[in-house]
């Protein structure tokens, strides 16, 4: 029986009252949780739109700052203008390189390029220098190199733990006919997490390489990232089957009788 002295308070009511608290507590957490999702979709966005901006900056900067010395001032856009013309220098480098490759490719040009050369092969220290700057352009520019276009699996640094490798070009004859398996070798080379810049090169019987479907590109971010970044959507499991195969295939390879 309900005492008339005492004010009873709605059923609806006293439930509001007893749960303001929570809810006024949820709400700050809900909008810092928000004002957080918004942060970081704003970085993801522009995060990779700054670096890739100030990247681009800073090369056009350099090559400003090598290519501006070369130009004489009456021919500088900011002897005429209030201000200075970024990317000047760059479209001049462009231009000459251009113009030099289209010299290049007559029978004038050739001479030229040839009389050069034969210049600088007289010259000791000049001379291995150029030679090899010379080929290593050659080999990377060249359409025709296949240098790092092929992605691989390697059993490194112990078996059962395979690593990524970027296919070079097979060793030449001097190293073949040092090698002490006369089999077929490939030149490999295996970079490091997560800078691609420095790895392992040596040289793996073809047979111990198991080449991938993927492009360079992918497995450099593979190796970049740590594997947080997948070739094309591919997991883990894509790469652990592709292992499991080679393994399985030295397995048989190693008890196979000798002919």
């Amino acid at each position: 029986m309900t005492n008339p002295e005492i004010p009873t308070v709605p059923s609806d009511v006293a439930d509001s009252l007893v749960s303001s608290e929570p809810v006024a507590a949820a709400a700050p957490a809900s909008a810092r949780g928000r004002i957080r999702n918004y942060f970081l979709t704003g970085l993801i966005v522009a995060g990779p739109v700054a670096i890739t901006l100030y990247l681009i900056w800073s090369f056009v900067t350099w090559v400003d700052g090598l290519v501006r010395p070369f130009i004489p001032p009456a021919f500088r856009p900011e002897s005429y203008l209030p201000i200075q013309i970024p990317g000047f220098g760059l479209i001049i480098a462009f231009l000459a390189l251009t113009l030099l490759g289209f010299l290049t490719a007559n029978f004038v040009g050739r001479k030229l390029v040839e009389f050069s050369e034969h210049i600088i092969e007289r010259m000791p220290v000049v001379r291995p220098l150029y030679r090899g700057l010379k080929q290593v352009f050659e080999t990377l520019f060249s359409k025709s190199a296949s240098t790092f276009r092929t992605v691989g699996l390697v059993e490194f640094p112990a078996p059962g733990m395979w690593s990524l490798v970027f296919l070079s070009a097979p060793p030449g004859a001097d190293i073949t006919a040092r090698l002490p398996s006369q089999e077929e070798h490939v030149s490999v080379f295996m970079p490091c997490t997560p800078n691609p810049t420095t790895g392992f090169f040596f040289f793996v019987p073809r047979r111990e390489v198991i080449e991938l479907d993927i492009p360079v590109e992918a497995a450099a971010k593979l190796i970049m990232t740590a594997g947080m970044i997948q070739p094309g959507g591919r997991d883990h499991s894509r790469l652990a089957a592709l292992a499991e195969s080679a393994r399985a295939a030295k397995a048989m390879h190693s008890v196979a009788p000798a002919k």
